[in-house]
């Protein structure tokens, strides 16, 4: 196997645009959430992060409360032609204004133009919409999404934690229409969250979406820095100040998920690396991956992450690896794999797929 490098670029979906193997996620530019790079230590991450080929840059409106786009913004101002820039809507910025979030149009227009102002730059090179908020109609975002890339303000659309049956839909308008279509999809991947397999990633390799894996270290539980002590159920609704509380609030500190670190960690014994590579290095073995979103709060853990592109493992490694963290099949391909009917389907035949 071929050793990648963040300079070793791919094609985002069906687009004609190169982007890093790994992109560098940014939730964790600026300190006004309690647990964040201060922006002297982005900027070390981010030199990093681009002295190495690496040109995906991550980002959304309200991150940090904007304190991380306009940290992003004075970083790539003299070199923005070399990143990509993806930034993100549908989160409120401002509390009690039912407008302030959501994703019809009103707040589509005022978040992009709020990214332009802190970002200080003239385009979004491509925007996630990021959470279907289960009450604007399809028609209202294609339609407004379409507009804001004529108007050269967004170059490439993608969309974030939504539906399969939904995106499938929207797709299909914007095809319908000839409106700008998604060419990527951010969504919740890593061997603690694989039920994406079912539904999203399949129709991501169908309607042509790159796939994005968000905290494909499982939020910090795949690298061991939790144990059964720290097991807890809290699920506030605000912003935990801690990275704990965070990680919490996803449902991922589970015995569950401790075991699967487990099997992470004896992995990376034998590998001579760290459980962080072997996490990220499991994700982008999905056929659906484009870049990973890489997430660091200081140099070394983005120093260490990187090592992931490095990464090969054995047949046997993933093998143990699929089998710790397999989910349970679903309805129907749960029903349709069956002995019984796939014999119903196919009268007995062997037919081969394409």
């Amino acid at each position: 196997m071929t050793t990648t490098a963040l300079n070793h670029y791919r094609l985002l979906g069906r687009s004609g645009l190169r982007v890093s193997p790994l992109s560098l996620g940014t939730m964790t530019f600026g300190a006004d959430w309690g647990w964040g790079a201060d922006a002297a230590e982005a900027a070390r991450i981010f030199d990093a992060y681009v002295d190495r080929g690496g040109n995906f840059i991550d980002t959304a409106v309200n991150y940090t409360n904007g304190s991380a786009e306009r940290i992003l913004g004075r970083l790539i101002k003299a070199m923005r032609e070399r990143i990509v820039l993806a930034t993100k809507f549908t989160m409120a910025r401002e509390a009690g204004n039912p407008n302030a979030g959501g994703n019809h149009r009103l707040n589509l227009v005022r978040s992009v133009e709020t990214s332009l102002r802190q970002l200080d730059t003239d385009r979004v090179d491509l925007l996630y919409l990021h959470a279907w908020d289960f009450t604007t109609s399809p028609q209202e975002v294609m339609r407004a999404l379409d507009d804001l890339v004529h108007a050269g303000k967004v170059l490439y659309l993608g969309i974030c934690n939504t539906p399969a049956w939904r995106v499938a839909q929207m797709q299909t308008l914007a095809d319908l229409r000839g409106w700008s279509p998604f060419v990527a999809l951010q969504i919740e991947y890593s061997l603690l969250e694989r039920t994406v397999e079912h539904e999203l990633m399949p129709m991501a390799e169908a309607l042509g979406l790159g796939v994005l894996p968000w905290s494909p270290l499982g939020g910090g539980v795949l690298t061991g820095k939790y144990s059964r002590a720290d097991l807890t159920d809290d699920n506030a609704a605000d912003v935990s100040p801690t990275r704990k509380g965070v990680i919490a609030s996803t449902g991922h500190l589970t015995g569950r998920a401790l075991d699967i670190a487990d099997v992470v960690g004896a992995i990376a014994g034998e590998l001579g690396a760290s459980r962080s590579q072997v996490a990220l290095a499991w994700t982008l073995r999905h056929p659906a991956v484009v870049s990973p979103v890489m997430g660091a709060r200081t140099l070394a853990q983005f120093q260490d992450n990187i090592g992931a592109l490095d990464i090969v493992f054995s047949d046997a490694q993933l093998q143990r690896l699929d089998a710790a963290s397999a989910p349970a099949p679903i309805f129907p391909a749960r029903f349709i794999a069956r002995p019984m009917a796939q014999q119903l389907i196919s009268g007995g035949s062997r037919i081969r797929s394409r």
